[in-house]
């Protein structure tokens, strides 16, 4: 027989991921909305990937791939179900979920912003990409070749760390 208390649990994360989700009209990277479900509830991983794939089998959500990156989004279906079921949300689960909802969001959107990453071609040469994104949207992008793994580390470090400083001078270059 089925454990009533774990079959509430599980009710109540599904709405709260609707609930989070209905607040993004862009969706939100899967990592983001993990980071923001386990600030509110304390989820482990496998807890919270077993939620997301019941929740994309019966097409409550649905991912969106836009610019390399995937994005988790709430279906027209997702919508209503959560206007059903958004009673199952307990009030202090709610309040929980309001309060570090846009501070656990800016923190999520800023780690998202700046991307970097490199992956070797062969030994010899890594091909770097360097973007910024903002909205779930690339704003930015700038992808080249490394000679050595060490380059193509510090590029990457570097970028990461000074993308703040680096993109505006870019951006100055193109405009003269």
């Amino acid at each position: 027989m089925a454990n009533p208390d774990k079959n509430a649990n599980l009710a109540e994360n599904k709405v709260l991921i609707l609930y989070l989700l209905n607040q993004l009209p862009n969706g939100i990277v899967e990592n983001g909305l993990y980071k923001i479900v386990t600030a509110i509830n304390g989820a482990n991983y496998f807890y919270f990937k077993q939620i997301l794939t019941d929740l994309i089998e019966t097409k409550l959500i649905g991912l969106l791939t836009n610019d390399d990156e995937t994005v988790v989004k709430i279906t027209s279906e997702g919508k209503n179900a959560f206007q059903l079921t958004k009673d199952i949300l307990p009030g202090i689960l709610k309040l929980k979920a309001d309060s570090l909802f846009k501070e656990e969001l800016s923190s999520v959107e800023n780690e998202s912003s700046v991307i970097a990453e490199f992956i070797p071609k062969n030994e010899n040469d890594y091909t770097i990409k360097c973007k910024i994104v903002e909205n779930n949207e690339t704003i930015f992008e700038v992808k080249t070749i490394a000679g050595s793994r060490e380059r193509a580390k510090r590029i990457v470090d570097n970028w990461n760390e000074n993308a703040s400083k680096i993109y505006p001078k870019i951006l100055d270059i193109l405009l003269s």
